[in-house]
């Protein structure tokens, strides 16, 4: 897993969390299990991945794969302590503005190639370049220089300090052999990736499956799971049918998937954790309805968060306040949630000038009914009955919804990432470093970048460039505090709220370990012992 990453999530994420809810079958989950190679892993997602890169990689599916095809030069442990990666070790020198990297030897990649120094220094290179397609841009603009001081070490100067600076270098590292010739964002290695990672790629078929093998060669070890199959199933019933049948081994639950059929459970290991992710209402602020914080802030009090929280999520989850979700140092428990009051929502609209003057039971101004579109992912079942409850809730107050569902990718490309939208409900899958630059800031509006509404505010950029120069901890607190009360205030989003991850896996599977980083921290070490193998291959 990347250290440092912020994606679009399709559904409930899967890998972050601090505690499991789930009773292991001893026959199966038995300690004297002896570790062997072999099986595959067959999971599931309702969105097709988009890039097989991880400096393009922005949705969930396509940072599912590439968490397994590359390495970064650090990463999170089980605790979320920062280690080594590709990295073998680094010294952070000059009050935090000079980082020297110690490169693991003897790394190859899946192609044979040696992993050397110059694989950074051409990630950087692409990670700096407005050509680039890449939303993560931004931590590496103020990075002054990298300095290969040898095949194996770099330094890394930076032209001011940068707290998150060692997480960002959790960024996957891409082969410079590789993507030197060609076109960046349209190069065949796109689909066809070569990593240094525990699984190299196999095939990928367009809205069926991605699938990886175990890679022989791996630095830490050949993974024991031999295949890594990712089929595309839009619709997260379907996939639950398949779930049943045993033909996929692991997806994340809905809330009535996860308290139904107890008997069939007895198959499966439970998990259920706060995810470190939030879903939201974004609005366009480009749109002529949404750019007075008036009217977003009338529309927040219109929304009973209760009624999504017990009706959909059925209590498997909690009202969202700001950015930061609960478990985040950085979350403000001051900030109150905006309170359900219909009376002060329709006030704040008449005085922006909405009022029903036809007595149709719509509000209108200068001619104009105040009517929109929410967009929103199919097989997400979460998002599409919450849209609903936006729809009637807003009505009430004399705002007309109207609700779009559509495919995954073509909700991304085709809406988010060009801004043709109205208002979106989306989430976020976070960082564990609160620096939500990318996300927040003014600089990062536009297509294919992460600030997806345009919200631009100066307090809001000050605070943003303020949290990544501060290296003492109780200030940086202070300035995210300050950020998330600002946010909450401007309302760019109505933040809906933090679910709980409820994900399932076979219990055929040996590893699974619920820590700080979740469930699949340590995938790579999974096994089945060779009696429970379903699936063989030859060698």
């Amino acid at each position: 897993m990347n250290a440092r990453s912020a994606v679009l999530i399709a559904f409930f994420p899967m890998v972050f969390g601090c505690r499991a809810d789930h009773i292991p079958e001893p026959a199966i989950l038995r300690t004297d299990a002896v570790p062997a190679a072999g099986d595959a892993y067959v999971t599931a997602s309702i969105g097709d991945a988009s890039y097989l890169n991880p400096l393009l990689a922005s949705d969930s599916a396509s940072g599912d794969i590439c968490s397994l095809v590359y390495n970064g030069l650090v990463k999170y442990d089980k605790d979320l302590k920062l280690v080594g990666d590709l990295a073998e070790s680094w010294e952070v020198r000059n009050g935090g503005k000079e980082i020297l990297f110690h490169l693991r030897e003897n790394v190859l990649w899946h192609d044979g190639v040696p992993f050397t120094a110059e694989d950074v220094e051409f990630t950087y290179k692409r990670l700096i370049d407005p050509a680039v397609k890449t939303p993560f841009g931004a931590d590496f603009q103020i990075v002054k220089g990298v300095d290969i001081l040898n095949p194996h070490t770099l330094k890394v100067t930076y032209s001011e300090p940068f707290a998150p600076a060692l997480e960002s270098w959790g960024m996957g590292i891409v082969p410079k052999h590789v993507f030197k010739e060609g076109d960046f964002n349209s190069h065949p290695a796109n689909r066809r990736p070569v990593g240094t990672g525990p699984y190299r790629f196999i095939e990928w078929k367009t809205d069926e499956k991605i699938v990886l093998r175990a890679n022989p060669d791996y630095f830490e070890g050949p993974p024991s799971i031999q295949r890594y199959i990712y089929r595309i199933i839009p619709d997260s019933s379907v996939q639950f049918l398949e779930l049943r049948h045993q033909s996929i081994d692991a997806m994340g639950l809905t809330p009535d998937q996860y308290k139904a059929y107890p008997e069939f459970f007895q198959r499966y290991q439970k998990f259920r954790y706060p995810s470190f992710s939030y879903t939201f209402l974004g609005f366009n602020l480009n749109h002529p309805f949404f750019r007075d914080r008036r009217v977003r802030q009338a529309l927040a009090h219109a929304l009973n968060k209760d009624e999504i929280i017990e009706g959909v999520l059925l209590g498997f989850g909690r009202p969202a306040t700001g950015p930061f979700p609960p478990t985040s140092w950085a979350y403000n428990k001051n900030v109150a949630d905006t309170p359900y009051d219909p009376a002060k929502a329709k006030t704040l609209l008449r005085a922006d000038g909405w009022l029903d003057t036809d007595g149709d039971g719509w509000l209108d101004k200068n001619g104009q009914r105040f009517e929109f579109t929410i967009i929103t992912n199919q097989g997400n079942k979460m998002r599409e009955l919450s849209a609903v409850i936006l729809q009637n809730h807003f009505a009430r107050i004399g705002v007309k919804v109207n609700i779009r569902i559509l495919e995954w990718s073509s909700f991304i490309h085709n809406y988010v990432d060009k801004r043709q939208f109205d208002a979106i409900l989306l989430g976020w899958s976070l960082s564990r470093d609160p620096d939500q630059f990318v996300i927040w800031h003014s600089s990062q509006r536009g297509e294919g970048r992460y600030n997806l509404v345009g919200y631009a505010s100066t307090k809001a950029d000050a605070l943003l460039e303020a949290g990544r120069r501060e290296f003492d901890m109780k200030k940086r607190e202070e300035i995210y505090h300050r950020l998330h009360a600002l946010l909450a205030e401007d309302q760019p989003y109505i933040f809906l709220y933090y679910p709980e991850a409820l994900p399932t896996i076979h219990k055929r599977f040996v590893g699974p370990e619920v820590a700080p980083a979740g469930i699949g921290w340590n995938f790579w070490k999974w096994y089945v012992p060779e009696p429970l193998q379903k699936y063989h291959y030859a060698s």
